[in-house]
């Protein structure tokens, strides 16, 4: 077998080589996301990536918790994190960490810079920092750039001690104010938030900012390889500038940048995801329209079928959109060796077999799956009143219409007989109530006994007598357009009216009655449906469609 490799891969070989700058070293990385928000299938990439990388070099993957923007963090945030990454089936043992573990050492880092000339306090609001910012070819400016060590050094002491009002008062790096390099244009490292920290309560009221506090972190961790997404490239010289110059007594850390996830038909910023929340767009993070792990897992999706579309996707330096259809196709996959088979009918008619004894059943043998012999079968109960789908009859015959209308071809029952319509019964405003058919009793199984060729359908049914009845939501994507986030557009204008059809009165076999989450099925002809983990309970079975049998798109 090919070995599944990428660029990422090569760089570290080559780090990992006897005159490498990581010979003889363990491959450490990290998956360091934000707790401000529930993990997507954007981040499923990074984790793969981070954790998978680590796995195939046989080193050790951290997860930390990036927690130095208190403004939107939560616990709740950081426990669906861990949920969410260990049903992916990746695990960091005993290398759990908080970015907030090192504000101590982080706050003594920023003092031995200003020590060194390095770094200063500036007083500019926001507004005088877009004008003194520069272009390419004005340098910026500052006038507290040559603060005197001593002032600084008093300024940020009692910017910790809580002296000063938001916004009164940042510290800078002081590196280069006509660099390319706009990131590198004496950033701000520090800034006044009079928040609330989830972990460290009121501590802190100064807090490092990310480019800042995530080099430091990378480097006291011990990690060798701080992979991350391409919108970082322009900030690697900051992050080496950091890891240079504060008196950190580990290696430096090399940072590889990838091209992040992208997929039309939806949107993966988590503002914009919890601004749906917020606004009751949608029913929580959970809904299964999201891409958030938690919502597509309570849609269906299986950690096999993300894991198995990371791969497949590959790594790549340019940013690219994949197709939504593609994610789809992979849970199908998946589904499709794995599911136990089902019938259920969403739009239920009455079929009622007229030359069948009134009073008598019998179960007939249906295959679990056909895809693993090892399911085995399963035994289904059957009589004379049965439910189809409204849309397998038709009162008057259509062109190439195979199923079931007065006088029409025979259809088999999967897995019983041979029927033919014979006619239906209406109401009083021509709505079909009943379908009328007669049986083949020497076909059961499906097959004549004559060796006859059957020129109808093979239809799903279930049995009126013992069919239990059911809530079924039918999802489609969350945005009508494939480009939501596009910059012309306010994403929640995409929206689509018919991203969830919901169903009730369905009859189901009497098998699902007992289904609970995460139980996955495909029902036939219809799709692949689970329980829904959230809403189902005995007595109110609800069951979410994961996807349909077929690709919807090209």
């Amino acid at each position: 077998m090919e070995e599944n490799t990428n660029f990422i891969h090569e760089f570290i070989k080559e780090d990992l080589a006897p005159e490498g700058q990581y010979a003889g070293m363990t491959v450490h990385t990290r998956f360091p996301p934000e707790p401000n928000g529930y993990l997507h299938i954007g981040h499923c990439k990074a984790l793969c990536i981070d954790f998978g990388t680590a796995e195939k070099f046989g080193g050790l993957c951290n997860l930390r918790m990036d927690d130095t923007n208190p403004t939107k963090e939560d616990v709740e945030y950081v426990d669906a994190i861990q949920e969410d990454i260990h049903w992916l089936g990746f695990d960091w043992g005993d290398r759990f960490f908080y970015a907030s573990d090192y504000f101590d050492t982080m706050y003594d880092y920023a003092v031995a810079l200003i020590k060194k000339g390095l770094a200063y306090v500036c007083e500019l609001t926001p507004e005088q920092f877009r004008e003194y910012r520069g272009d390419v070819n004005t340098p910026a400016r500052s006038p507290w750039r040559d603060r005197p060590v001593e002032e600084s050094l008093d300024l940020f002491a009692r910017m910790k001690a809580g002296e000063f009002p938001e916004g009164r008062y940042t510290l800078r790096a002081r590196i280069d104010l006509a660099s390319g390099n706009f990131n590198m244009r004496d950033p701000v490292i520090y800034r006044i938030n009079h928040a609330h920290h989830h972990r460290q309560g009121d501590k802190w009221c100064i807090y490092p900012m990310y480019d800042f506090a995530h080099p430091i972190e990378d480097a006291l961790e011990g990690i060798t390889h701080s992979l991350c997404s391409l919108e970082f490239e322009d900030h690697r010289p900051l992050y080496d500038w950091v890891v240079s110059n504060v008196p950190i007594p580990f290696h430096k850390p090399r940072q590889i940048e990838f091209a992040r996830l992208g997929i039309n038909y939806t949107v993966m910023s988590k503002r914009k995801l919890r601004r749906l929340v917020e606004e009751g767009l949608v029913s929580g993070w959970d809904d299964p329209r999201m891409p958030t792990l938690c919502g597509l897992r309570r849609r269906g999706y299986t950690p096999r079928s993300i894991r198995n579309f990371c791969e497949r996707i590959g790594v790549a330096k340019v940013s690219s959109t994949v197709e939504y259809a593609f994610l789809e196709h992979c849970l199908r996959e998946d589904l499709n060796e794995t599911a136990p088979r089902a019938m259920a009918v969403l739009e239920p008619v009455r079929l009622t077999l007229v030359n069948y004894p009134e009073g008598q059943s019998e179960t007939v043998e249906v295959e679990n799956n056909p895809n693993d012999p090892a399911a085995g079968t399963r035994r289904v109960s059957f009589s004379r009143s049965l439910y189809v789908e409204a849309e397998d009859f038709l009162p008057a015959p259509v062109p190439k219409f195979k199923r079931l209308y007065p006088n029409g071809p025979e259809c088999r029952l999967k897995g019983a007989y041979l029927i033919r319509c014979i006619g239906c019964n209406t109401d009083e405003n021509g709505n079909v109530t009943e379908i009328l058919a007669e049986y083949d009793p020497d076909s059961r199984g499906g097959d004549p006994a004559d060796g006859r060729k059957v020129k109808g359908a093979t239809l799903h049914w279930v049995d009126a007598a013992t069919a239990v009845e059911a809530e079924v939501r039918l999802y489609g994507n969350l945005f009508a357009d494939e480009s939501p986030d596009a910059a012309d557009r306010d994403y929640i204008d995409c929206l689509s009216p018919d991203s969830l059809v919901v169903r009730t009165g369905c009859k189901l076999e009497h098998m699902l009655g007992s289904a609970a989450a995460p139980a996955s099925f495909q029902f036939l002809r219809l799709g692949y449906f689970c329980v829904d983990s959230r809403d189902s309970a005995p007595g109110h079975l609800v069951f979410n469609r994961s996807v349909a049998l077929k690709d919807s798109k090209k």
